[in-house]
């Protein structure tokens, strides 16, 4: 149940993170939601107009959760190769954040999972993974040529992504804290 602080918006939004990410986002009704937000039904449909713009929303958040992560860790990194290690950094904080559930992996990918292949909020999803695989390239192009940089931005791409499923099966960060220095390693051979 909500604290009752902050506006109904944010706390729908909050209660449909924590939910959505527990139990999944068909597995979770609208009453779950706004009880446990602790509002009443009418203030979700005045703050969004369907369950699918509430997902939306949700994952837009996480988005900027993730990217907030990465912001973070990144004015911090002192070159390229720190900026690439920054986003491994990044996700290891989100599977180190205090989850109710204990850390189920990639929250916007147990999104996509549920949705359908032309629903927005999958989309958005795509969107995030296309981005932080930009920056990956980015980061890389500072280190060597940018067809390699490319190359080895996808390759690290699949890196995370199989890691923070192993690491969302088993709950805790170690698996990413591996990908990180296989990343680490590959990085010192450029």
């Amino acid at each position: 149940m909500a604290d009752g602080s902050g506006s109904a918006r944010e706390r729908l939004l909050e209660a449909a993170a924590r939910e959505f990410y527990a139990r999944g986002i068909v597995a979770t009704g609208i009453d779950t939601i706004t009880a446990a937000a602790g509002v009443a039904k009418q203030s979700l449909y005045n703050n969004f107009a369907s369950k699918g713009e509430l997902v939306l929303a949700y994952v837009r958040a996480r988005d900027q959760e993730w990217f907030e992560l990465y912001r973070g860790r990144a004015v911090e990194a002192s070159g390229p190769r720190e900026r690439v290690l920054a986003v491994f950094d990044a996700y290891v904080d989100h599977a180190e954040a205090a989850y109710e559930h204990r850390f189920r992996g990639c929250g916007l990918l147990n999104a996509a999972a549920e949705l359908e292949a032309d629903d927005p909020a999958r989309t958005a999803v795509r969107e995030h993974k296309e981005q932080v695989e930009r920056l990956l390239r980015e980061h890389l192009a500072e280190l060597t040529d940018p067809e390699r940089a490319a190359a080895i931005a996808e390759h690290l791409c699949f890196l995370l992504e199989g890691a923070t499923a192993r690491a969302g099966l088993e709950g805790v960060p170690a698996r990413l804290l591996r990908a990180r220095g296989i990343a680490a390693g590959l990085l010192d051979a450029l």
